[in-house]
């Protein structure tokens, strides 16, 4: 980790701590975005095996159902962030070191998504990020040297209208399924949802991120995306417009359903295949198309994939990282744990997979706030020992060799 050494050739030594608590999370790491990095680790951990109850803004004992969705979406934002920051900052890359960071994006990638396939083995009911997280390191780089403006723009067309043309080709060839499309376009992460959320993280990465002014434009920005957000679903709930072109049910804690169901996106009823053009005219009535379309916007629901999901949900996330970049500094002391644990996120999030099927076994599945709890604690204590006398973790070492490893030169 950059500006600390506390450790010499393996051995760990006593000025490690001391070293640790001064300058871990200076410049130029961020603090705030390892802070929200760790929130997200944590609000994940709580969707996948807490007990929550449906939210309710007068009843405080509610609001750990916000984990749900908004934590993977969060993570998604931070994602796009990390590799604005990770291929130029504000400046963006020179044109001359494209080709390294494109293959390093690739190796980081493809380390990435192999880790989530280790972990999706595990057969826990868990819905992994990381095998689409892996693939959105690959997804992103056309858009490399976009301009703040454009990468906005792309996310806002991708957040407007990627749902509804989704959700609209769905209805029209009556619920196709298949693996790609199931992994990529209809399952628990559709790319449409992700990719806006990353390119707005990018964009966010572009603009000077470290500054207090840009937190502050984004808190306020991202309090008015998430009012127009819930706004929509709540106009949409009350229309009667729930779910989305991905099914509701899906959440952080669920695995992926039968794929060979032909399921109504919209209404969750099933849907028959047709038999040729015969039965196409019955059959696309059935899928109601505009109802879709509708449906898709006004779906807010947690993995719905809807337009308003993508907007309430993404300003919810950009609210959280513009506070926790505010408050780093004021609270550095008492949030330095949480730093660390948002600085090596892969190794915390593989390691709270695992402690479920440890304890669970493999297909099983629990719930509960003791043990989330437990998860939380555990990870804050590992994570900052780890960085307090090793520096990165050690899945994070495995994808920086990973990227290494790709865009090195071949010796002759």
């Amino acid at each position: 980790m950059p500006g600390i050494a506390p450790y010499d050739h393996g051995v760990i030594t006593a000025l490690a701590p001391v070293q640790w608590f001064r300058e871990f999370g200076r410049p130029p790491r961020i603090l705030g975005l390892d802070i929200a990095r760790g929130l997200a680790i944590l609000g994940m951990a709580g969707a996948h095996i807490g007990e929550t109850e449906a939210f309710d803004w007068f009843d405080p004992s509610t609001w750990t159902d916000l984990v749900h969705g908004r934590s993977s979406i969060l993570f998604a934002v931070l994602a796009g962030i990390s590799i604005a920051l990770m291929t130029g900052r504000s400046a963006g890359p020179d044109r001359e070191r494209i080709p390294s960071i494109r293959l390093q994006l690739i190796g980081r990638g493809a380390v990435i998504f192999v880790i989530g396939l280790a972990l999706e083995m595990l057969n826990t009911p868990i819905a992994v990020i990381l095998t689409l997280y892996g693939l959105l390191y690959v997804a992103v780089i056309p858009f490399l040297r976009w301009r703040p403006w454009q990468l906005l723009s792309a996310s806002a067309v991708l957040a407007l209208l990627g749902p509804s043309l989704l959700a609209f080709l769905n209805a029209v060839m009556l619920n196709p399924y298949g693996s790609g499309i199931g992994f990529v376009l209809y399952g628990t992460y559709p790319i449409t949802v992700w990719m806006a959320l990353v390119l707005a993280g990018m964009a966010f990465g572009r603009l000077h991120v470290e500054r207090l002014r840009t937190a502050a434009v984004a808190l306020g920005i991202g309090f008015v995306l998430a009012v127009i957000g819930y706004g929509l679903g709540g106009i949409g709930q009350a229309a009667g417009l729930a779910g989305g072109f991905s099914s509701s049910s899906f959440s952080d804690s669920s695995s992926f359903s039968d794929s060979s169901s032909f399921s109504d996106g919209s209404s969750g009823s099933v849907v028959s295949p047709p038999s040729g053009w015969e039965g196409y005219p019955q059959a696309l009535t059935e899928t109601d198309p505009l109802r879709a379309v509708l449906t898709a916007v006004f779906a807010v629901e947690p993995h719905s994939g809807g337009t308003a999901e993508i907007l309430g949900s993404g300003g919810f996330a950009l609210v959280v990282i513009a506070l926790c970049l505010l408050l780093s500094r004021p609270l550095r002391w008492v949030l330095l744990p949480l730093g660390a644990l948002g600085s090596m996120p892969l190794t915390a999030y593989s390691a709270h997979v695992v402690s479920v099927v440890l304890v669970a076994g493999p297909g099983g599945f629990f719930s509960s706030n003791a043990f989330w709890a437990a998860t939380a604690l555990g990870l804050l204590l590992l994570t900052t020992l780890w960085s307090m006398f090793f520096g990165r973790g050690p899945l994070e070492r495995l994808v920086g060799r990973g990227a290494a490893a790709m865009a090195a030169v071949p010796r002759r």
